[in-house]
């Protein structure tokens, strides 16, 4: 599996990755900008991506609208709690930080059949 990180903070970024690597992903492609993360999304073969909510202060749906017309599944991760999401996200799982290994992959595991 292919799988688009989507964090801000490079040391969540880093420890997320490691998780996902952990967990049988075989590429993670790390981004901590909403434009680096649309390249990615546009240029890639992606199978999941997990988003954090806030990046620098923007939230990341464009990134997961960019991502749901493509067909590609994701979660979010958030350091604020349980959150609502604009109601055309509003059934993608929701992990809250601080996440462990299991979460990520119970989260994943909702969207992605391969886990």
């Amino acid at each position: 599996m292919h799988v688009l990180v989507l964090e801000d903070e490079p040391i969540i970024g880093f420890a997320l990755e490691d998780m996902l690597l952990s967990i049988g992903c075989a590429e993670v492609s790390l981004a901590t900008r909403i434009p680096e993360a649309e390249r990615i999304v546009r240029e890639g073969r992606l199978d999941a991506a997990i988003l954090d909510v806030n990046i620098h202060g923007t939230q990341s749906y464009p990134v997961a609208d960019q991502l749901a017309r493509r067909c590609v599944p994701y979660i979010f991760s958030t350091g604020y709690g349980d959150r609502a999401h604009p109601d055309r996200h509003r059934n993608i799982p929701t992990v809250t930080k601080p996440y462990g290994t299991q979460d990520i992959r119970a989260a994943l595991a909702t969207v992605v059949e391969l886990l």
